[in-house]
C-alpha cells in the first residue's frame, strides 16, 4: 500500500506547478501566475502578448539602465521584491513600485545596468506607494 502511494506521488510530481522567484535576463518577456506569493508556471512570451486574466507579464531591457515594464491583469494588486543581478552575477536588492491591478502597467527604472532582474515574494497591497 504505502509503496503504491509513493509510485503514484513520484508520477504526479512533476506535473505540480512549483512556485519561485523568477530571473527574467535582459530582452525578456515572461508570462506568469501568482502561487504562494512567487511566480508559478512561467513561460517566455513575445513582448506584445496581453496577459490572460489572473496572469502578469514582465519585460526587461536595457534601457537608461535597467528598465522593467510588469502588469498583472487581476482584481489585486502586489507588492513584490526585486533584485538586479550583474554581469558578475552579484544580486542587489532593488526598490520597486506596487503592481497595479486591473491591467495597470508598473514601469520600474533603474540606473545600473543589470543583466537580469530575480522577483518574487509578491504580497497583496492595499492602497500603492512609489
Amino acid at each position: 500500500m504505502i509503496r503504491a502511494l509513493l509510485c503514484a506521488a513520484l508520477a504526479i510530481a512533476p506535473a505540480m506547478a512549483v512556485a519561485a522567484p523568477l530571473t527574467v535576463h535582459t530582452g525578456e518577456t515572461w508570462l506568469f501566475v501568482i502561487e504562494r506569493g512567487d511566480p508559478a508556471r512561467p513561460r517566455k512570451a513575445e513582448p506584445t502578448v496581453n496577459p490572460a486574466p489572473g496572469e502578469v507579464r514582465v519585460t526587461l531591457r536595457a534601457l537608461f539602465g535597467t528598465m522593467m515594464t510588469i502588469t498583472s491583469n487581476s482584481a489585486q494588486g502586489y507588492t513584490f521584491q526585486a533584485e538586479l543581478i550583474g554581469a558578475d552575477g552579484k544580486a542587489v536588492t532593488a526598490r520597486t513600485c506596487t503592481l497595479p491591478s486591473g491591467n495597470k502597467p508598473a514601469l520600474e527604472t533603474w540606473p545600473q545596468r543589470a543583466a537580469a532582474v530575480r522577483i518574487g515574494k509578491f504580497r497583496p497591497a492595499k492602497g500603492g506607494h512609489c
